[in-house]
């Protein structure tokens, strides 16, 4: 049974990314079924820091970005939901490449939603995992 309450569709979520820090780090989402999000991002000079690494806040985007984009999909027409905590633990250094991130939630209430974020690399290998929890909020006048 599918968690998303509103209309889904990559092109439809890919277009959500236009003009905002998404497009510009090259996030595009990939892939979704029916409880879970996917994404890839680029390793290179947008999602490095200093030393020519992976960046750890870039893998942050990359997991808040995933999983905020799929709690919104994930409420009624009236709701919508915002950040409240992300915690990030960085594994694995990459330097080139792309990074594959998936959300999935696990657990839907009435009033958070916390989402647990994999970022694997081309090789299946965990990059970084994290959990985002979310407020969900009523729009007001609906």
């Amino acid at each position: 049974m599918s968690i998303w309450k509103k209309p889904i569709s990559l092109e439809g979520l890919n277009a959500t990314s236009k003009n905002t820090l998404v497009e510009h780090l090259g996030i595009v989402y990939t892939e979704f079924s029916d409880d879970c999000l996917t994404g890839t991002m680029p390793v290179d000079s947008r999602t490095h820091q200093p030393l020519g690494m992976l960046h750890g806040g870039a893998s942050v985007v990359l997991a808040e970005t995933l999983g905020s984009l799929a709690a919104n999909m994930a409420v009624e027409e009236n709701k919508y939901c915002v950040g409240l905590d992300i915690n990030a633990n960085h594994i694995r250094a990459m330097r080139s490449g792309y990074v594959t991130g998936k959300a999935q939630a696990i657990h839907m209430g009435a009033t958070t939603q916390v989402w647990q974020i994999e970022i694997t690399d081309e090789r299946g290998r965990l990059v970084c995992t994290s959990r985002l929890t979310m407020a969900v909020l009523q729009h007001k006048g609906k």
